[in-house]
Formats: structure tokens, C-alpha cells, sequence
């Protein structure tokens, strides 16, 4: 489909980060209204070089979490931790990783929505206790936490943080069963998509919420244990996958040994479908499937649905090339590089000009003009959201040379907000929630749009069929079918603050 452009230039001036570290305050402010994963976890059992095996597990998920990061490590008696605004590699040094000792360690990058960029909210976060020490970090979303903190300060809690992952601590902390018992009815009260690392003195507990909706996985190296939200990270250390942690289960990990248990039994399984488009690294796997693989195939699939003639694909990097890899493997046109992204432009404290500004998307992505001028460009991306980042994309194409600009989406429409740790717009805010796909394309500046079928993106991932599949992900941000309860009566939040 083809639909004739009738809009004028959109003047955009987007916002340029000025704070004093890379990614405060990240949100709707940034020029790339991109959704953000809001954390990643990473911890260890059992081995000497705890701390070193984080920082690098840490470094390989830093695409989950950009803003501060965290590593707290156990030696069986007390807790060494560093936590900072920032990279990992802003965060820590040679001698910082050096103090943190001990064989038993949990780590954590982070995002936030505008507003919570703290140093109080940086994960793990640590509390002392009657029975001593105890580090929590998480990946996801409460969504009844607000009713939680509700309840707990009407009974006397005192919070030190806006993170929902503090109402965990202080539900063990009121309970008089012990520690792994205390967990378990705890997490039983929690109601979103988690996955979290528990650390006393000489415990490690490692959760997943009862539908799986937060990728956890399990590798070891040796007899050490170790865990993170994606196998990548299990790469970088020479660890060898061993299985995803299922939905519902506990693991307690502690001079005992290794035990596996559980605090709920499994719902419907509902891993998060965005992974697969767009959040995990490609050289991932979720659930046996590789996900650079899954994104050839959703490209493939695309170019079955919804073939335009053109005389190059290029994919938005990063997480879109390797579907426009696919889409030009079945349609027979050229994959060429056609933009270019910048990942140097992190840290910087001069403050542009109004004229710099207007251009400061082409800090992050730049069109090659040499291989778009004259040409047709089909332009794989996973996702719209407000619509501004498409637009900006395709105009940056048109002022290359390119003389069409045919947009191909390698997921359906985004039209309802994750409450289950992704960083979404309000609803009235996704651009798909509102108008058609004819009148995006007009809004986006493109000569055609196409979204991939949820039927195509199901047979993409796994090869499920939708009775299957409807058992095995969460589609609420395109069916607005969601598989836990987000209503509270107007005591539950969306977005994150993990």
C-alpha cells in the first residue's frame, strides 16, 4: 500500500542531555523517543571473583540500563557494595571491583522514568534487619505497589526510596517466619512482572513472577552458580547455560547447597514480547529461540505481508538490522548500511547553540548519503511509538537523497502501555492508539507503512501457532490483553521506577 504525502515540514527541536551523567533522567525528553528496558540483573554463587564476574556480567546487559549500576557482594559475614550514577564503566574501576570481596555477589543497571534519577534508587538496594543483611535487585514492574506502600506506611513503614522493589524488603522485614518463608509470602502479595536476586549474608534467592514476563536465565562456570536477565551476559564470563528460571519458581542457593522451590504456582506463561522485537541483545537466546534469528524471520515475514518494489533495505540500528538482513533475503533487494548510529555521543558538557540543537538527532544517527541518494529505501524498525522518531529517521533518508521512503514495522501497532517494567508513554501519548496506519504514514513522513501481523510475528518467534503462542507471550501493548490484574482502584502505576 501506497498513500501520497501531504505534510510540510515539521520544525523539531529536540532536547539534547545537559545533566552531570550520561542518561539522567532519561525519558520523553530524549531525541529518540525509543522504549527503554528499565533494568538488568546479574548475580553470582559460589565463586572467589564474584565482584569481576558482575562487572563484566553488568557490561554485556549495560544495553538494559544506562543510567546508574550497582554490584554488592557477601562473604558469608558482611556486605561490600558500590553503587553509582552512570556506565558501568563510569561506576566502577580497578580498585573499586578490587575491595568488593567475596564469593557471593548481585549486580544491576538501570533506567528510570524522568523524575526518579537518584542515587537512592540505584540498585541493589541494601537494608539491615533482625537478622541482618539483605541486597535486592530487580528487573520489572510492581504494579500494585503503590497500594502496598499505601498500606505499609499506614502501618508504621518508613521508605528511603521511590523504587517499588522496597516494598519487598520491608514485607519480609514485618514478617515473623523465617527468611526464605518470609520471601515466599511476600512475593505472593506482589502483583507485575518481576524478576529479582535476594542476598543475605549467606543466601542467594532468585524469583520470577508467576507468568514469566521478565526474562531470568541460569548458567554455570565451575561449581559457581550464576544468573542474569539474559544469556549474553552468561557468554562474557564462560558460563554455560544451564535453563531459564520458570514463572513461579524460588531458588535458594546457601552452604547447603542449591534448592529448588517455588512461592506460587506457574500462570499463563507470558514472557515479554518486546524482547524478542527489540530489547534483548541479538546474540541472546529467550526461551531456546536465538533472537537475532527471530528477527531475520520477522523480516522475512514482513517482506511476505507487505512487499513495496524498492532498490535497497536498511534497518534503523540496532535492533532492526538484523530483521531488514531478512527482509532482504527474501525479497532479493540490496541490504545496504544506510544509517549509521553514533555511540560516542554519551558524555559532553558543552551546552549547543539553538542552531546545533535543531540537528542534534544527527549526533545519534546519520543517514549515509552515498548509498540512499537516488535511491528507494524500504527502512525496517521495530516499533512507532509517539511517531517523532520515526519521522525524524525518515527525514534524515529524504535529506540524503533518498526519493522514496517505504517504512516497514517488524512488530503490529503499539497502542497500550507495559505495566510490567517497560518505559511507555501514556496512551493518549502512542501515536498508534489514535490514528490509523494511513494517517501515521502521513504523520511519520513516509511513502507507505506496514506493520508486521500478530500472526506473523507469533510464527517469527517459535514457530507457535496463536493458541500456543497466547500461552507463551505477552501482546498487551497490541492486544491490550494483559495477564495479570492492572487496576487497583487508582492504586497501581505503570512504567518502572525498579
Amino acid at each position: 500500500m501506497s498513500y501520497e504525502i501531504k505534510t510540510g515540514n515539521k520544525q523539531e527541536t529536540p532536547i539534547l542531555w545537559t545533566g552531570d551523567f550520561y542518561n539522567e533522567g532519561t525519558g520523553s525528553g530524549d531525541i529518540f523517543d525509543t522504549l527503554k528496558e528499565e533494568c538488568g540483573v546479574f548475580g553470582v554463587f559460589g565463586h572467589p571473583e564474584a565482584a569481576s564476574m558482575s562487572y563484566y556480567g553488568l557490561h554485556a546487559l549495560q544495553h538494559r540500563g544506562e543510567e546508574s549500576a550497582g554490584i554488592c557482594v557477601a562473604d558469608g559475614r558482611d556486605f561490600n557494595y558500590h553503587r553509582g550514577m552512570g556506565l558501568v564503566k563510569e561506576v566502577f574501576d580497578k580498585d573499586k571491583i578490587a575491595s568488593l570481596i567475596g564469593n557471593m555477589s548481585i549486580g544491576h543497571v538501570r533506567y528510570s522514568t524522568s523524575g526518579d534519577s537518584r542515587l537512592t534508587n540505584a540498585q541493589p538496594l541494601v537494608f539491615k534487619y533482625r537478622d541482618g543483611d539483605l541486597a535486592i535487585a530487580t528487573n520489572g514492574n510492581i504494579v500494585n505497589e503503590p497500594l502496598i506502600r499505601k498500606q505499609l506506611e499506614q502501618g508504621g513503614s518508613i521508605f528511603q526510596t521511590t523504587s517499588d522493589t522496597e516494598v519487598l524488603a520491608h514485607l519480609i522485614a514485618r514478617s515473623q517466619k523465617d527468611f526464605v518463608e518470609a520471601t515466599k509470602d511476600a512475593l505472593k502479595q506482589l502483583v507485575g512482572g518481576f524478576a529479582f536476586l535476594l542476598m543475605t549474608n549467606d543466601k542467594l534467592i532468585v524469583a520470577s513472577d508467576t507468568h514469566g514476563l521478565r526474562p531470568l536465565v541460569m548458567g554455570r562456570v565451575g561449581e559457581a552458580y550464576v544468573f542474569a536477565s539474559e544469556s549474553c551476559a552468561l557468554e562474557v564470563i564462560g558460563a554455560q547455560f544451564v535453563r531459564d528460571i520458570e514463572p513461579g519458581e524460588l531458588l535458594v542457593l546457601d552452604q547447603n547447597g542449591f534448592k529448588e522451590d517455588r512461592f506460587a504456582e506457574p500462570q499463563r506463561k507470558a514472557l515479554c514480547a518486546m524482547e524478542y522485537i527489540y530489547f534483548a541483545r541479538p546474540d541472546s537466546d529467550l526461551n531456546g529461540s536465538n533472537l537475532h534469528s527471530a528477527r531475520k524471520r520477522m523480516g522475512s515475514r514482513m517482506a511476505l505481508e507487505a512487499f513495496v518494489d524498492a532498490d535497497i533495505v536498511t534497518g534503523v540500528p540496532d535492533s532492526s538490522i538484523s530483521a531488514a538482513i531478512g527482509y532482504a533475503e527474501q525479497t532479493g533487494i540490496p541490504y545496504e548500511l544506510g544509517l549509521i548510529k553514533n555511540k560516542y555521543t554519551g558524555r559532553t558538557f558543552i551546552q549547543p547553540s539553538q542552531e546545533l540543537r535543531e540537528q542534534g538527532v544527527k549526533m545519534k544517527l546519520s543517514a549515509v548519503r552515498r548509498v540512499v541518494e537516488g535511491q528507494r529505501v524500504v527502512m525496517i524498525d521495530d516499533s512507532i511509538v509517539r511517531g517523532t522518531t520515526s519521522r525524524r529517521i525518515v527525514n534524515l533518508l529524504r535529506e540524503a537523497g533518498a526519493t522514496e521512503v517505504h517504512v516497514r514495522i517488524t512488530s503490529p501497532p503499539f497502542k497500550n502501555p507495559c505495566f510490567y517494567g517497560i518505559d511507555t508513554p501514556d496512551r493518549r501519548e502512542l501515536i498508534a492508539s489514535y490514528k490509523s496506519i494511513a494517517e501515521m504514514c502521513e504523520e511519520i513522513n513516509a511513502d507507505s507503512l506496514a506493520f508486521l501481523s500478530p500472526e506473523g510475528l507469533i510464527q517469527s518467534i517459535g514457530g507457535y501457532n496463536s493458541e500456543d503462542y497466547k500461552g507463551g507471550l505477552c501482546l498487551s501493548c497490541f492486544d491490550n490483553d494483559y495477564p495479570t490484574q492492572v487496576d487497583f482502584g487508582g492504586e497501581e502505576k505503570d512504567g518502572c521506577s525498579c
